[in-house]
């Protein structure tokens, strides 16, 4: 741990592997954050921390509140209070409503929503003290519809949209900017080829990108705030 860290704004990416959660994480990184990388591998996240600067490695699993809450201790007390928190987990089980079980059900909504209700309640009482700070989710498609094969996936993303409805309507009068990225399309990451059936790369969402527009959001000013997006490459069929 460097102590310089200690004095930097602190950004917390939740959520991270090869594609948002680490194009996240080095953007802010690039900015000057000390950055906190959450996922519940560890061992994964170091080669991903150790090619940022001030980038820092933290095991959670958001659909554990003991694990949220220990989590974001850890990173008060060694990196100091969240100026941004970036809400990119999710976990999709695509499956019609005959397919889908209880527990897939369930298991949706407690990434999703529940996670995101967790990392937020962590955050948003140092933001008040401090009358200001970012809290960016990334939702999907299937945050504002439903389709056959998002029967557990769309009530999720739909409520962890009205979650962050509720939060901005609350907390933008404080000076805490909530925001939503709609990610529409499908994401350049390792293994995406397999599902391009012959499309050009253009026709993905490059990560580099969609971090970009999360900073943006993080820079706007308060005279000017978005509360949603819509991320998608030129090309999609929308």
């Amino acid at each position: 741990m460097n102590n310089d860290d200690q004095t930097l704004p602190v950004a917390v990416v939740v959520g991270v592997g090869p594609g948002n959660g680490q194009a996240l994480g080095a953007r802010f990184a690039r900015e000057g954050y000390s950055v906190a990388l959450l996922a519940r591998n560890r061992e994964k996240l170091l080669g991903i921390a150790q090619d940022m600067p001030h980038a820092h490695a933290y095991s959670c699993d958001v659909a554990d509140p003991v694990s949220v809450r220990e989590t974001f201790e850890a990173i008060r007390q060694e990196l100091g209070d969240v100026d941004v928190l970036l809400y990119n987990a999710g976990s999709g089980v695509f499956a019609d409503f005959d397919e889908i079980t209880p527990e897939q059900f369930e298991s949706s909504w407690r990434v999703n929503a529940m996670g995101a209700f967790l990392c937020a309640k962590q955050v948003v009482p140092g933001m008040e003290r401090r009358g200001g700070g970012s809290i960016i989710f990334t939702g999907a498609t299937a945050s504002l519809r439903g389709n056959v094969k998002t029967a557990a996936f769309a009530p999720a993303k739909a409520a962890q949209r009205s979650l962050a409805e509720s939060m901005a309507r609350l907390l933008w009068p404080k000076g805490i900017h909530v925001a939503l990225m709609i990610v529409d399309g499908m994401v350049e990451k390792p293994g995406i080829d397999k599902f391009m059936k012959g499309r050009p790369v253009e026709a993905l969402i490059d990560p580099a990108a969609l971090a970009d527009t999360a900073f943006q959001l993080c820079a706007q000013s308060r005279r000017g705030w978005s509360f949603q997006v819509e991320v998608r490459p030129a090309l999609e069929n929308w």
